[in-house]
């Protein structure tokens, strides 16, 4: 198929994410809630159809990573929608983060010390998430910031704790004994927060933490990735519905003789009389350089290999055992669809599906399957 445009075109169907959380939400008891993580625009998706989409589907509590995240996914937003923010707060993020009703995932008392602050500054209970570190060592309160915030009840005035979170380090392997260490640590820091503050709801599972049974579930559930086709259970069939499509268009068929080279730094000589698709994406659009040499794409149902470089702007693909009436400028080759997913692109280009999708470019033309206006 042709088009009038020049670049390539990112399908998201939004109707199979709707399909992926409530799947998620099956395999949960009753009265625990779904939330959804539309960090990073959406994981690279669009953070506002995606929320929108959701929350038509009942979702109503969402993470994002910063407070611009927050604000932004606000202006889309209903304000029954709870948007948590898992950077926290800082002196300079206090005001947006009242004026947008974000809720500020706190990390260390630090942080607590100025959502305090801002408690005070409202003359009113400002809502908060507390996030504990169970062994990630990244962000969330060390054990001895958590012990003093139990004894000190009053480092809590003004906050009314809504959520108590932490996050797993290795869900994606169910046998590893540091998921079971940490949901033992977590089930004591939330005992400990009990003893000072009351009980509190609780959560620590993120897609693949989900995976793990409900001992792992508590009264929230934060998935990501699985929400956008990702498999949450790595080496197992992935039981999520597949979310995205990227096609970009020929520009050049060249045809080069055997033995010449293609691309930046010759890294790919051809070994027979081969034909050579010039395709209209690169690097500057999220396809890694280090997928050079290494991945495929499809046209016509056959496999094509990348060879040569990936460039700022350009693909080479070698369509040599295409049929040359397919081969053509102006015909669509598929870069990511359901036979090679994200996964397999990232396999082949040495990362992880996170990148792939967080890196897809904004020269993208982005169409949208069953969207909420």
């Amino acid at each position: 198929m042709t088009s009038g445009r020049s670049g390539g075109v990112l399908t998201i169907d939004l109707d199979a994410i709707a399909a992926n959380w409530r799947f998620l939400k099956r395999r949960l008891a009753d009265g625990v809630l779904c939330a959804a993580v539309v960090k990073a625009d959406g994981y690279g998706l669009g953070a506002a159809p995606v929320a929108l989409r959701l929350f038509a589907e009942g979702c109503r509590d969402f993470f994002v990573a910063t407070t611009d995240e927050g604000v932004s996914l606000r202006a889309a937003l209903s304000p029954s929608a709870t948007i948590q923010v898992l950077a926290g707060v800082d002196p300079a993020t206090a005001a947006p983060m009242l004026d947008q009703r974000l809720v500020p995932v706190l990390n260390h008392l630090g942080q607590i010390e100025t959502w305090r602050e801002a408690a005070r500054g409202a003359g009113r209970a400002l809502p908060a998430v507390l996030h504990i570190d169970t062994g990630m060592n990244r962000l969330g309160l060390p054990r001895d910031e958590l012990a003093r915030l139990s004894a000190e009840q009053t480092l809590l005035a003004g906050i009314e704790t809504r959520l108590v979170m932490s996050h797993l380090v290795n869900s994606e392997v169910p046998g590893d004994p540091l998921n079971d260490a940490q949901r033992q640590r977590f089930e004591a820091a939330v005992h400990i927060l009990k003893a000072g503050i009351g009980a509190v709801p609780a959560s620590l599972a993120n897609s693949s933490g989900i995976f793990l049974g409900r001992a792992y579930h508590f009264a929230m559930v934060r998935p990501g990735v699985a929400l956008y086709g990702v498999n949450p259970t790595p080496g197992d069939p992935n039981p999520m519905s597949e979310v995205v499509h990227l096609t970009a268009k020929i520009l050049q068929v060249r045809r080069v003789d055997r033995g010449e080279t293609v691309g930046y730094g010759a890294t790919h000589r051809l070994a027979r009389p081969s034909r050579i698709a010039v395709v209209a994406a690169g690097y500057a659009d999220g396809y890694l350089r280090s997928a050079s040499n290494r991945a495929s794409a499809r046209l016509g149902g056959l496999n094509v290999p990348v060879v040569g470089r990936v460039s700022m702007d350009l693909i080479t693909l070698d369509v040599t055992d295409v049929p040359e009436a397919l081969a053509l400028p102006g015909r669509d080759v598929d870069l990511l669809d359901s036979d090679y997913t994200a996964e397999r692109l990232a396999a082949d280009a040495g990362t992880n599906p996170y990148e792939i999708l967080t890196a897809l470019g904004r020269r993208y033309e982005r169409r949208y399957i069953g969207a909420v206006s």
